[in-house]
């Protein structure tokens, strides 16, 4: 099943976002309340609007409620952002993620509900930090070409327990298991094939991005 997504904010981080998804061949809303902004995404996205995002009708008007993943990726102005961010959650939006300028920020966002926080400076000086002790386990990490890591829970239940060896997932699906936390443990393990795959389990798979959507779309029916 293919998302679709809303990107509010169109400064570098959130311009960022919308080029990768356009690239990735994905449905892409475009918001920003400065003209010259969205006019750089009008002959390449789904959808380029110019509206104020603290004006809740807006948002209602636009249908953010319906949309599977909403990035707030509004910079400096953190009024706009905690508003926006509210009003996204007020409204029903599946999957939220948010930019945090700050700690503090990030601290506000999670109570109003974000379902994921970003601190983009931060993110990068720890990753840079990384790849200075350890670059040869964070250039494996970057997966060149098609290859994709993605993490979900498993609902099918046309997968609960059964070792991995029995769900032979690399002949029928394309991808591996690489790491699964079960739901009465805490942290992840890296599995074997006598790994038994539970109700509540966290997986963690490779493979291309194709055959990755296309598991995680069976598997978490």
């Amino acid at each position: 099943m293919k998302s679709n997504y809303a990107v509010i904010g169109l400064g570098l981080f959130g311009s960022s976002i919308v080029n990768t998804l356009l690239e990735n061949h994905q449905e892409v809303l475009v918001i920003d309340k400065k003209e010259e902004s969205v006019d750089k995404f009008r002959d390449v996205a789904t959808e380029a609007v110019v509206a104020d995002t603290q004006n809740e009708l807006a948002l209602r008007q636009l249908g953010i409620g319906n949309f599977d993943n909403v990035f707030v990726a509004i910079g400096t102005d953190l009024e706009a952002s905690i508003m926006t961010t509210l009003i996204c959650k007020d409204l029903g939006v599946k999957h939220l993620v948010c930019k945090a300028e700050n700690a503090r920020h990030a601290q506000v966002l999670e109570k109003l509900g974000a379902d994921e926080i970003i601190q983009p400076e931060r993110d990068m000086g720890e990753r840079i930090a990384l790849h200075v002790m350890e670059p040869k386990i964070l250039n494996d990490l970057k997966l060149k070409g098609e290859l994709a890591v993605v993490e979900f829970e498993l609902t099918n239940a046309k997968f609960f327990n059964q070792s991995l060896k029995e769900l032979n997932l690399t002949n029928r699906y394309k991808v591996s298991v690489i790491a699964i936390s079960h739901a009465d443990e805490e942290g992840a393990a890296i599995p074997n094939q006598s790994t038994v795959v539970e109700q509540g389990d966290v997986v963690t798979v490779i493979g291309t991005r194709k055959d990755v959507q296309k598991f995680e779309d069976i598997a978490t029916k």
